[in-house]
């Protein structure tokens, strides 16, 4: 045995991401949303994004219109969409996180509304 770790999991408020890739054109993180929390409402004006539902039911939130996913489903976020998910449930929601563009930064990151004080950039 190596003794090789894997990368480490990043603790939120709201529950979980790890990058697993990170590179040129797009980055992937497995998250995990805990129960009855949910992300910030927010867009990105350099990224879209594609996320897979691996475990759990909750509601997406695109633009206003509220749609509930659900193990096996996906839904894709266009660039400047505003987006979150939210996990109403007592399970977690696991996803992975496709995002695909220019830029990556936590400072692409436009909070429109936030459980955690966290609003703005």
């Amino acid at each position: 045995m190596s003794g090789r770790r894997g990368p480490e999991a990043e603790d939120r408020p709201w529950g979980t991401f790890t990058v697993l890739h990170e590179g040129e054109r797009c980055t992937v993180k497995p998250i995990v949303v805990r129960p009855v929390k949910r992300l910030s409402y927010q867009r990105h004006s350099r990224r879209s994004e594609h996320w897979f539902i691996v475990q759990g039911k909750g509601v997406v939130v695109l633009d206003g219109t509220r749609t509930v996913v659900a193990t096996g489903g996906a839904i894709d976020i266009p660039v400047g969409c505003s987006h979150r998910i939210e996990n109403p449930t007592s399970d977690d929601i696991v996803f992975v996180e496709v995002q695909h563009g220019e830029y990556f930064g936590e400072d692409d990151i436009v909070r429109l509304e936030d459980d955690f004080a966290r609003s703005g950039t």
